[in-house]
């Protein structure tokens, strides 16, 4: 079966719009794996607009509770500063089972393009011995289609996450084919260098069947906008059964 990894963000963006600790990410984060999530995922950011440098700590007390796996996203070449020790340092105090490597620039809204391997290979390859000496398995962002994919694996990543923006896009306006082709190509290029494929980005409920049954050996989706979106009609824990049954039944 493919992972589910919950990414909470969203409950710390609502929390931090009014200050204070409501709604509260770590019990939000409890509910997910209570109803059956195999981990969580959050992606701090150096301004802190959401996930906190605190909230990855308690984040990385309760999922070595539950015996699952916290992802903890972030940019590996952003500096640090008050309030955000750095991406690596956050990685040595939480030791996440997975670090997943993300090129967004500090003004960005959302994430939305993976690494260049033609230029940003030399600079993530001792990033990334640093987080493997860790224990951490790492994942590096990547656009479908992207140029020299197997060099991730060369790099000692142990696997990509397909960014998949594009493919839900294509998908909202019926137009689904090359964008999936781009997803299938990319994920069987990194599969035959050794690399294992997850997938994140604008997945939900209605475009996540069809993209999870043409990616040959999917290992993982983290899933948050949508999810959390979702959930504020049908609740939290039913939200959470309905991807895990939706990905039981592939």
């Amino acid at each position: 079966m493919v992972a589910l990894s919950v990414n909470v963000n969203k409950i710390a963006v609502l929390r931090n719009s009014r200050g204070g600790a409501d709604p509260d990410v770590v019990r939000a984060a409890r509910v997910c794996l209570d109803a059956g999530a195999h981990g969580i995922t959050v992606h701090p950011r150096p301004d802190a607009r959401h996930i906190r440098a605190d909230d990855v700590a308690a984040l990385a007390v309760l999922t070595r509770d539950y015996g699952v796996e916290l992802n903890l996203e972030g940019n590996p070449f952003a500096p640090p500063r008050p309030g955000y020790p750095g991406f690596a340092q956050l990685c040595a105090q939480a030791r996440p089972a997975q670090a997943t490597l993300v090129p967004d620039g500090d003004g960005q809204l959302t994430s939305d393009h993976g690494f260049d391997f033609g230029r940003d290979s030399e600079k993530l390859r001792p990033r990334i011995a640093e987080l493997k000496a860790l224990g951490c398995r790492v994942s590096l962002f990547v656009d479908a289609g992207v140029a020299g994919v197997a060099r991730a694996a060369e790099l000692g990543a142990d696997r990509i996450e397909l960014y998949t923006g594009p493919y839900a896009e294509a998908y909202a306006r019926g137009d689904a084919g090359t964008a999936l082709a781009a997803c299938v190509a990319t994920a069987r290029e990194a599969q035959a260098a050794g690399l294992g494929v997850n997938a994140g980005h604008d997945l939900n409920q209605q475009n996540l069947r069809d993209f999870a049954a043409a990616i040959p050996n999917l290992l993982e989706v983290s899933i948050g906008h949508a999810l959390i979106g979702e959930a504020l009609y049908d609740g939290l824990t039913d939200t959470v059964k309905a991807y895990l049954r939706l990905l039981c039944s592939l």
